[in-house]
């Protein structure tokens, strides 16, 4: 799909989806425990959707089969939930999901700490996380999606992180995932403008260690080849005259 200007009219409504998607990631994430299964956590978005009538658009997206991708610690991303898999103290959780609004969607995910983390651990999420905001400052009309690219990939590894190269960020509207990629490496003044009215999502994937991923047996959750952890934050932002608004903020 083409990259696709949204009306003022349609930017509200994607701003509810928005609140909708950071609300349900916010409901699960602080209800995070030792002992919870990662299909719990996916029932706490999904009670979260029910509660605000609206639903997952990711579940049955390209048949992914839950309301979100819970990913825990080398899990990159798309982690299926399942009763099998157990939180433990220590580990971090990337929770990962969209609310289907009016027609519209959102998307974001953050990564969560379960109890006391590693130093290492900590590290990788402020980084991570900062990366996500250096990225979004670069979001202004008239600039070009290099200029996000090389924001985020300059702040991580200048610190000596690895960054995921084999997914990207993405357009979003009334499809989740629409034109044009938005990579987390790239040079600056490269890539298609932005314009006021374009929405989409930026997503820094951040390993500690080595930019390579594998997926695996089951189809869906990407892991680090170099076994190492890794945390993703997402924001769904608005191109305004006015610069970068973010429509996923809690």
């Amino acid at each position: 799909m083409g990259i696709t200007i949204k009306s003022k009219s349609e930017l509200a409504i994607m701003r509810e989806a928005g609140k909708l998607t950071c609300g349900a990631i916010w409901y699960a994430g602080e209800r995070l425990k030792p002992g919870m299964t990662t299909l719990e956590v996916d029932k706490l978005i999904g009670e979260f959707y029910q509660q605000h009538g609206c639903k997952s658009c990711f579940k049955g997206l390209y048949g992914f089969p839950a309301n979100a991708c819970i990913s825990v610690n080398d899990e990159v991303i798309h982690g299926i939930p399942k009763a099998s898999r157990r939180l433990k103290e220590g580990d971090i959780v990337s929770i990962d999901t969209g609310a289907a609004y009016m027609g519209f969607n959102g998307d974001s995910c953050w990564t969560f700490p379960v109890g006391k983390i590693s130093d290492e651990a900590r590290a990788l999420l402020e980084v991570t996380e900062a990366s996500l905001y250096e990225g979004i400052a670069k979001a202004e009309a008239g600039a070009r999606i290099g200029d996000i690219s090389h924001a985020v990939e300059e702040y991580c590894a200048s610190r000596g992180y690895g960054i995921v190269r084999n997914y990207c960020g993405h357009g979003i509207g009334r499809e989740v995932h629409e034109s044009p990629e938005i990579p987390n490496w790239g040079n600056p003044g490269k890539g298609p403008r932005l314009v006021s009215g374009m929405t989409i999502c930026i997503e820094p994937m951040i390993n500690v260690r080595g930019d390579d991923v594998k997926t695996l047996k089951d189809g869906w959750t990407v892991v680090t080849k170099s076994g190492s952890l890794s945390a993703h934050f997402e924001h769904t932002i608005a191109i305004t005259p006015d610069g970068p608004v973010i429509l996923t903020r809690p």
